[in-house]
């Protein structure tokens, strides 16, 4: 079980949260990744080592924490006025986000620091939510939308697999194929030949 305490919103729980997170962004980028540790991060934070590790348990908890609040997306998906068009440009940006090394290192911190796979299911609301509102959108004005499930299989757990073991074979040829397939155009794309 989880050492990590929930947030709550507010108080001096969030700003622990807020200055510890700080913390490790600011640290990684001056020292970087490897010069972490739960004393240092708590001195700039402005707190005690206890007050990190009853929180968090450890460093690698810590870190996907961090992680999993970089994926959070900064703003609503763009609208370009169709499904289509507003589904490849998500799915672009997603892939390219993502597939960057820093967006690798989120993805992976995510999932090694939380056993309990309660990071998976965040980061995954979050897509969850940014195709929700793009199929809100889309039925607003009028078009079919698939389910947000399909969109999750089909678009978004094949770009997961490219970006954590593929990430050469991504390419915008295959992030529109994708698209085109949740949306019942085209059939499923052959693998790339070797």
């Amino acid at each position: 079980m989880s050492t990590r305490a929930t947030t709550r919103p507010g108080g001096r729980s969030a700003r622990v949260q807020q200055s510890v997170h700080q913390a490790v962004r600011e640290l990684e980028a001056e020292l970087g990744r490897d010069a972490l540790t739960v004393p240092l991060i708590a001195a700039r934070a402005g707190v005690t080592p206890s007050t990190v590790y009853r929180r968090w348990g450890d460093l690698r908890e810590l870190l996907s924490d961090v992680a999993v609040e970089r994926l959070r997306p900064d703003t609503p998906p763009a609208d370009h006025g169709s499904l289509r068009a507003d589904l490849e440009a998500w799915t672009v940006q997603f892939a390219e986000e993502m597939s960057s090394t820093a967006g690798r290192t989120y993805i992976r911190d995510a999932l090694v620091g939380d056993p309990e796979q309660g990071n998976a299911a965040r980061c995954s609301d979050y897509a969850a939510e940014q195709l929700k509102a793009l199929g809100v959108r889309a039925a607003g004005r009028g078009e079919a939308v698939p389910d947000v499930e399909t969109l999750l299989d089909v678009v978004v757990a094949p770009l997961m697999y490219r970006i954590l073991f593929r990430p050469s074979d991504l390419s915008a040829a295959y992030t529109d194929h994708l698209v085109a397939t949740a949306l019942g155009r085209t059939a499923p794309l052959s693998p790339p030949k070797s």
